[in-house]
């Protein structure tokens, strides 16, 4: 089992989703992706992504900014 954050704050979208699908891909079962994000779009971004792979993702809001996005492989 791995853990990976990637901060991807001050990145515009789709760029950290980008990021996040790269890495998801590198990764193995028992994994653990944390993303860091500031751009609001990535709320909408992430959900449908995690919708439409079936990746697991847990969402939090830390503030209207920031955002934490967290895969469990």
């Amino acid at each position: 089992m791995a853990a990976q954050t990637i901060d991807a704050r001050n990145m515009r979208c789709p760029m950290p989703l980008l990021l996040a699908k790269r890495a998801l891909l590198q990764g193995s079962e028992g994994d653990v992706l944390v993303v860091l994000v500031s751009d609001p779009a990535s709320w909408r971004d992430f959900h449908a992504f995690a919708q439409a792979s079936g990746e697991q993702m847990t969402a939090t809001r830390v503030s209207e900014n920031e955002f934490v996005y967290r895969f469990d492989r």
